[in-house]
């Protein structure tokens, strides 16, 4: 994982980008000569944390595959900007797509703030349409709502708004469109915020994840999601990758690790988590009291939701997290595609191959077999896609896709060590493995049919035998 450091305060007027002032609440002309500089990041990888070095302190989080939007002080308001546009994001190493998200990414940089800070968002819209922004779960005046048409004005092509208020309480939220909704979410417009407690001895933890829950329906070969999809997608994405694109959640052994999963998908996800128990500490309605919290090795996050888990990571290994929905980890699904387990199609392999030279007949096993097939280059994909299963770690191919990652539990690391630690190394004599299999042949424990020469005795209902 590379961790580039995104910590820059310079800023700069845009002046000529054209940009005309229209605001959530009036941007007076010296607030238009002076707003803050377009931070923008291309890379599909984790970024460092943001430690804050203006403003008040706070224990920062580490956005998954993505990162966190540095800022300005202007006489104690905290300004961010944020700008609407076109961007290609890499959904796993192979394929690419064209989105629409925030500041060169999908989804959007993350906001940090601290409980009480007076907040000022520049929003920039650089779309082909109108937006807004919504500043999910957040208490705000109503006029800084952000829904397009009952609480403000839309955003037009090459306009700028300003929101402002102030970060009432802490906890994690989004921020996400509402203009075109279904639309501008589909084409991956959403980005995580999280407001910090104003003492930072509040609920401490070690780590700080946060993530959220998106999909996307792009045919194989294209590159721009359908946008009118309902339920039926077919890349099941946590920040917009899809393992194995998804980078590992990395902490030390005894860590207290908390992780914030935000869904904008339209469908709920059950997460699980490998090896450890956890705790749901909060939600998108604030912290959970400890009285009211109990031990949980998957929690279902619905649609709409923000859920806060805790654990500590006190069992070294690679522990899987992912969706419990088998289809959500999964890439690059076809809906229609026909059941074949059992089927013998060797018949038929060699009529298709004269009509279809690339055909390739699979599931007389199951599904997995795709997985070998891919990995010897006999099975050909279409340009930018990606295989239904992938990924691959020191015992083979994990078979897994969509929303799935690893947690990497290690002794040693340094404190702001996120470094991916590569393969886990397994104390002697705790890996499953193959034993000799000096067991009997398996016999049937009863015909089953009377034509092969046994009468069979059955008990009926009444408790009286009969044949």
């Amino acid at each position: 994982m590379n961790l580039p450091n995104l910590n820059r305060r310079g800023f700069f007027k845009l002046a000529g980008l054209g940009l005309a002032g229209l605001a959530a609440s009036s941007v007076s002309k010296v607030a238009m000569a002076a707003i803050p500089e377009i931070v923008s990041a291309e890379a599909a990888n984790t970024q460092a944390p943001l430690h804050p070095n203006t403003g008040r302190p706070y224990n920062p989080v580490v956005t998954l595959n993505g990162w966190s939007l540095p800022w300005r002080m202007n006489k104690g308001v905290k300004e961010f900007h944020l700008v609407a546009e076109s961007v290609v994001r890499e959904i796993a190493p192979g394929m690419k797509a064209n989105l629409w998200g925030y500041n060169g990414q999908s989804p959007g940089p993350t906001i940090e703030v601290v409980e009480g800070d007076r907040v000022r968002i520049y929003v920039t819209n650089r779309l082909p349409e109108k937006t807004s922004v919504h500043w999910h779960g957040q208490r705000l005046p109503n006029g800084m709502d952000g829904v397009s048409g009952l609480s403000q004005p839309p955003i037009e092509p090459g306009k700028t708004f300003m929101y402002e208020f102030e970060a009432k309480r802490p906890g994690t939220f989004m921020y996400h469109p509402h203009a075109d909704e279904m639309l501008q979410m589909a084409m991956g417009m959403m980005g995580s915020w999280v407001t910090h407690p104003k003492n930072p001895k509040f609920m401490p933890v070690d780590r700080d994840f946060i993530f959220l829950l998106n999909a996307y329906d792009i045919d194989p070969g294209s590159y721009t999601p359908k946008v009118n999809t309902m339920l039926d997608f077919n890349l099941w994405t946590w920040n917009s990758r899809a393992f194995p694109g998804i980078d590992p959640i990395v902490v030390r052994k005894n860590d207290r690790v908390r992780i914030r999963v935000g869904n904008l998908t339209m469908t709920n996800h059950p997460i699980h988590l490998h090896g450890h128990e956890f705790e749901v500490t909060g939600t998108d309605g604030g912290w959970v009291p400890a009285s009211a919290r109990w031990p949980e090795v998957t929690t279902d996050v619905a649609v709409g939701q923000m859920r806060a888990v805790e654990f500590i990571a006190n069992e070294p290994g690679d522990w899987a997290l992912h969706c419990h929905k088998s289809h959500h980890t999964m890439n690059a699904m076809g809906h229609n595609v026909p059941t074949l387990i059992g089927v013998k199609q060797n018949d038929l392999i060699k009529k298709i191959g004269d009509l279809v030279p690339d055909y390739m007949p699979m599931g007389e096993t199951g599904m997995s077999e795709m997985t070998d097939m891919a990995e010897m280059m006999e099975m050909p994909l279409p340009v930018n896609t990606l295989p239904m299963m992938a990924g691959k770690d020191q015992f083979g191919a994990i078979e897994m896709g969509g929303m799935f990652t690893t947690v990497k539990v290690r002794e040693g690391l340094a404190r702001n060590d996120y470094k991916d630690p590569g393969f886990y190394k397994h104390p002697k004599g705790t890996v499953a493995h193959e034993v000799e299999n000096d067991l009997p042949p398996v016999s049937r424990a009863m015909p089953s049919t009377k034509e092969e020469g046994v009468e069979m005795t059955v008990r009926k209902p009444n408790g009286h035998v009969g044949h």
